[in-house]
């Protein structure tokens, strides 16, 4: 008799984008239209963790740091301008953070691979401009609702999955950032260790579609576009 193997179920990077892509909305939706309805929130929860999962990822196989950077800071000011002239906001997006999450991977990553004293010293001036930017500037006066959306915290956690080794390693660093995430913020943000068996099922893998610049353009077009509903609505 043939033996039959079977195969641990696998998603891939794409789906879990999906996945993930889809919580945002359904957690904007929840932020804009219907703030009292708690269960958007929760399901929003899944969005962060993934997409931090796979930013990690991004760092680990772009071909090019300085194109990969750029687009997330060209997609953060594109959304801090809608945010801006919208709402007169000066909260920052996702985008930011994540920003600022690949550029502490690289600068570590430098400092530890070439062991030079000025890499070493710019990554740590560069965490405690971070530190400053999450801690300090939300509570001067001056600067209005000025907050980096998930905190020092959210971008520290995919620098943790970066420089995890290993599979195993990298999902208990995930689960190490996103605990600290949910105690830092407490409430409603501890169901994002929901997100934990979805990331267990990654199987390193994209997926066969090119769908970068799709994710790239639904953040800041499903902003305006919820943003002028509940304009509409309220």
């Amino acid at each position: 008799m043939d033996k039959v193997t079977t195969r641990s179920p696998t998603l891939t990077g794409n789906a879990l984008k999906i996945i993930a892509l889809i919580a945002m909305t359904i957690d904007h939706i929840g932020v804009h239209l219907y703030p009292d309805v708690m269960i958007l929130r929760i399901i929003g929860r899944l969005a962060f963790p993934i997409f931090g999962y796979m930013i990690a990822e991004g760092c680990t196989h772009t071909r090019s740091r300085a194109r990969y950077l750029m687009h997330l800071a060209i997609t953060a000011l594109i959304c801090q301008t809608v945010y801006w002239f919208a709402m007169g906001s000066l909260y920052q997006c996702i985008f930011v953070t994540f920003s600022l999450s690949v550029i502490l991977i690289f600068l570590l990553d430098d400092a530890l691979k070439n062991g030079g004293i000025a890499e070493r010293i710019t990554a740590v001036l560069f965490i405690a401009f971070v530190a400053v930017m999450t801690f300090v500037l939300p509570h001067l006066e001056v600067m209005g609702d000025f907050n980096i959306d998930y905190g020092f915290f959210g971008i520290i956690y995919p620098a943790l999955v970066y420089f995890a080794k290993g599979r195993k390693a990298k999902l208990v660093a995930a689960l190490a950032g996103l605990l600290s995430v949910a105690v830092y913020y407490s409430s409603v943000q501890w169901f994002s260790l929901f997100s934990m068996p979805l990331i267990a099922l990654y199987g390193g893998k994209r997926g066969n579609a090119r769908l970068k610049w799709f994710f790239y353009i639904y953040y800041p077009l499903h902003l305006v576009v919820i943003y002028y509903i509940s304009t509409f609505v309220g």
